[in-house]
């Protein structure tokens, strides 16, 4: 006898809570998520109009309960870790706070398809939707997985395609060579009404400052020091100048009216990783682009003094002016300074050989404090002063080597000429070997020949460019020998700026000082 199978369907228990008459359902807890991902004026408006339309859209339902909004300003979508607002809602989604997330797009939420899977599905296992307003989308739908993954993966391609839209832009605006500026972060210009970077007199004068107090011989920690204490405005608006600041009003090539484009470039559209452009990708440099604030010659000189002062950065860190200044007779290293009795309350500020106390020779040099100094320098002054009308003449004698120093640039530019026919000369030579036969020894000779010249003409180049800066760098510190002699009208007094203007070292000898004067004078003092 055959069984007949029979088939019992169970009905599933309903997970709706069945309320009675006298008990009044819950109400969802709901959020709205708002990003846009400028900060443009038109997207700013953007902006405020979903944060505006999502607040009165929860509010006039009953039966919802009103979480919040979180938002985004100005950020990307493509990458979910820069998102404060984002992260906050799902780290309260996590916690029991919200039920439903209602968001404009898909796009909106998120433009990586990994991301807004792996986050609506982390939000699904814990019975929390989100509502997808343009496409119709409820995530705890059964079916919105396959239309989500496709509407995810369109988002990002638009990123994708949006993103490679704006960089060719950006890379035609540079071949073009259209100069951006961050001016709201930019001391010395400002975005003027033709749209182009314009002086701004007040900041140039601070710009110009720094120059002459770097070439004056001051330390950037000094620098910066200074500019604080007189109460000036970093660029960006804050109290206190930077080391880091200071370098790079120094090192920026705008200054002298130039523009090296692309110093940074973004990794991939959708980390947004900016990274700092090493060669990887192309840069142009514009020449010209904008009025300059510094002098051409005095930026390249400034660059120099840079060089040569990072080589020896460990005695550059103190701010006193007295800083590499102090020359020790006996061995030639620098003073440095030391505070006598720190802990205690008379202090006070030597400065000694830095090698005194180095080894079994001890130098003889004494030990000075900085009231010594300035008593000493002050004896010194005076006896230029004396003779001030003198000196000022005598280096204004010194600075009529304009004609010699224009004579040398003529000449280091016809030699740059040369030299770009003749580079023009060995590419045309190596193109002809590569599609024309020929005798190989010939041509190995022939290119070896030109290579040396080139390298000869390189090198006559590089000097016309020293003897360029040499003359350059006499002029500035003449004229600021001059500045800070004219500046004195009654009796002498110490302050950074001029002692930085008229000293170039002071030699620390057992029985005297010898100051060397920046117009080649050297008094001696007795101590």
């Amino acid at each position: 006898m055959s069984t007949v199978k029979r088939v019992t369907v169970l009905e599933p228990i309903s997970s709706q809570v069945i309320y009675d008459n006298t008990t009044e359902a819950p109400k969802l807890k709901v959020a709205a998520y708002a990003r846009v991902s400028t900060e443009q004026d038109e997207q700013q408006s953007s902006y405020e109009a979903q944060v505006n339309y999502y607040n009165q859209y929860i509010r006039n339902n009953p039966a919802w309960e009103f979480v919040g909004i979180y938002a985004d300003e100005g950020i990307t979508g493509t990458n979910t870790k820069k998102r404060d607002g984002f992260n906050r809602m799902i780290a309260d989604a996590k916690a029991g706070k919200i039920d439903l997330i209602l968001t404009k797009s898909i796009s909106r939420f998120a433009r990586n398809t990994v991301d807004a899977l792996q986050t609506i599905r982390e939000l699904s296992a814990l019975k929390v939707e989100v509502y997808f307003e343009k496409e119709g989308i409820r995530t705890l739908d059964k079916q919105c997985e396959v239309m989500l993954t496709i509407m995810s993966s369109l988002a990002q391609e638009e990123s994708r395609s949006i993103s490679e839209n704006v960089r060719w832009g950006k890379q035609k605006s540079m071949q073009d060579g259209n100069v951006s500026f961050g001016y709201r972060h930019f001391l010395g210009y400002r975005k003027g009404k033709d749209g182009r970077p314009e002086v701004v007199p007040e900041e140039a004068k601070i710009v110009r400052d720094i120059y002459r107090m770097f070439l004056d011989g001051m330390t950037i920690r000094n620098i910066a020091k200074e500019l604080t204490e007189r109460g000036i405005k970093t660029p960006g608006g804050k109290d206190v100048w930077s080391v880091s600041t200071i370098r790079s009003i120094l090192s920026n090539e705008k200054y002298k009216g130039d523009a090296l484009l692309q110093k940074t470039y973004t990794l991939d559209y959708l980390s947004k990783t900016v990274k700092k452009n090493n060669g990887e990708v192309k840069q142009y440099y514009v020449t010209n682009s904008h009025e300059a604030i510094i002098d051409e010659d005095v930026f390249n000189l400034v660059q120099v003094e840079l060089q040569r002062r990072s080589k020896m950065r460990r005695g550059l860190r103190n701010s006193s002016p007295f800083c590499t200044k102090l020359v020790c007779g006996d061995c030639g290293s620098f003073y440095g300074h030391k505070i006598y009795h720190a802990k205690e309350k008379h202090s006070k500020d030597v400065w000694y050989c830095n090698q005194r106390y180095q080894g079994s020779n001890n130098c003889s040099t004494p030990i000075l404090s900085e009231d010594d100094l300035v008593k000493y320098y002050l004896q010194a002054l005076s006896e230029i002063l004396a003779d001030k009308d003198k000196y000022i003449s005598a280096c204004r004698t010194q600075m009529d080597e304009a004609d010699t120093l224009e004579k040398m640039r003529s000449k280091r530019e016809k030699a740059e000429a040369a030299l770009a026919k003749d580079m023009a000369k060995i590419q045309a030579l190596v193109r002809e070997n590569a599609y024309i036969s020929q005798d190989q020894q010939v041509y190995r000779q022939r290119f070896e020949e030109m290579s040396k010249q080139i390298e000869q003409q390189k090198n006559n180049i590089a000097e016309l460019q020293e003897q360029e800066l040499r003359l350059v760098g006499v002029r500035e510190k003449l004229s600021r020998f001059i500045e800070a002699l004219e500046s004195f009208n009654e009796e002498p007094t110490f302050d950074s700026a001029t002692w930085n203007s008229l000293v170039e070292r002071v030699l620390v000898n057992p029985r005297n000082l010898i100051f060397e004067f920046k117009n080649g004078e050297k008094i001696k003092i007795s101590i």
